[in-house]
């Protein structure tokens, strides 16, 4: 197993009296002078995990002060030139709503070269509180991304000389990028977002990484099993996988263990979007939402926000304690849901101070890490075909 460090570069200097926080909160809260040593700061974090032995993982989001790394192919570009060692994994790419997926495949091939092939490239559909902000058509997010995929990898993959692509969403002439990516044939793709099983199954077909956030493991587990049951090995660099992103906090007493835990909850409950920003018309299949609506109409399921910190570790969707409490949480989990591949650990949110992040970080990577590294991976390397369903 890997484990990767993460967190979505917070700015939660904000009035707190605010109704939404995503979308329309005016940037005039926003301080430059505050928003650049965050910047500097969470850069600073990234490197002192490669020293430490974990991974890097970046995402992006946009309007939010929940995420100020709207542009994580910037944030890739500096730490593949300032780390070492780390795998860099983006996840992802929006390419449901960027314009240009010859871009992304330029951008992320330079990060590759600068990072000798420590890249691993994710793409997703994109959130649906942003759909609005990005003039994007809900209905056509799940298309655009497989398409632009698609596009991306015959960039990299034709060597050749010029081609012309002709899509639905994309029309391109002499396409030839420079430069390769430096991994061959290319970097492993992940590919996150989505709890519909279905497509579930395309990711495993391909061989990507599957990653899935913030679900208690009674949820986690259909899916997982879909992947295994329909992946095929494509002989790509990590044979694909499995991937969860929980919080996790690490500190030499249960009672620091909580303290740490109760600040990561900001993540779950200040990032609030307004009721027609989170579900816009088209996004989710008709099935998704009557599924939804019959949940609410049964009382529902408690939402993460809601929960106490105990019943977030009972789910999964937290992980905390003193080392030996957060091993044993994670192998709890692991053979809940069968078995996974990469930890994702957000391990700073909200109002975290440097010095409480880097100490989580550093007893999870000196006394956490060495006891779940050689947790079996739950694929098959290099063998070909696709399990019985």
């Amino acid at each position: 197993m890997r484990a990767w460090h993460f967190t979505e570069m917070p700015y939660p200097y904000y009035p707190p009296d605010e109704p939404a926080t995503r979308i329309n909160l005016p940037s005039k809260h926003y301080d430059p002078k505050i928003g650049a040593d965050l910047y500097n700061r969470y850069l600073d974090e990234h490197m002192i995990a490669d020293e430490l032995g974990l991974d890097i993982m970046l995402n992006e989001h946009h309007q939010t002060p929940s995420c100020i790394d709207a542009a994580a192919p910037l944030s890739a570009a500096i730490l593949a030139r300032q780390t070492k060692n780390a795998r860099i994994c983006i996840l992802g790419n929006p390419v449901g709503h960027r314009n240009d997926p010859i871009r992304v495949a330029e951008e992320m091939a330079m990060i590759d070269c600068i990072s000798r092939g420590r890249l691993e490239c994710g793409f997703v559909r994109g959130v649906p509180y942003e759909v609005y902000a990005a003039n994007t058509n809900p209905t056509q997010t799940g298309e655009r991304l497989w398409e632009g995929v698609d596009l991306v990898l015959k960039a990299w993959l034709t060597t050749d000389g010029p081609f012309n692509y002709e899509g639905k969403f994309w029309h391109r002439r002499s396409i030839n990028v420079w430069p390769r990516p430096y991994q061959t044939p290319h970097p492993q793709i992940w590919i996150t977002g989505s709890s519909d099983v279905e497509t579930t199954k395309r990711v495993a077909q391909r061989g990507y990484v599957f990653a899935n956030f913030l679900l208690p493991f009674e949820k986690v587990k259909p899916l997982f099993d879909a992947y295994r049951a329909n992946y095929v090995d494509h002989g790509l660099p990590g044979g694909g996988g499995l991937a969860y992103m929980p919080l996790v906090h690490t500190a030499d007493s249960d009672t620091e263990a909580r303290k740490g835990a109760e600040e990561l909850r900001w993540y779950l409950t200040a990032p609030r979007s307004e009721p027609h920003f989170r579900n816009p018309p088209g996004y989710n299949p008709v099935g998704a939402n009557v599924a939804m609506m019959r949940q609410a109409e049964r009382g529902g399921a408690r939402a993460p926000r809601d929960a106490s910190l105990d019943t977030l570790i009972e789910q999964g969707l937290l992980v905390c304690g003193t080392p030996d409490a957060v091993v044993k949480q994670i192998k709890s989990f692991y053979e809940k849901v069968g078995g996974f591949d990469h930890l994702l650990m957000m391990d700073h949110a909200g109002f975290m101070n440097h010095e409480r992040t880097v100490k989580s970080m550093t007893l999870f990577a000196r006394e956490v890490y060495p006891q779940i590294k050689d947790l079996a991976r739950t694929l098959p390397i290099r063998t070909a075909g696709v399990a019985a369903e």
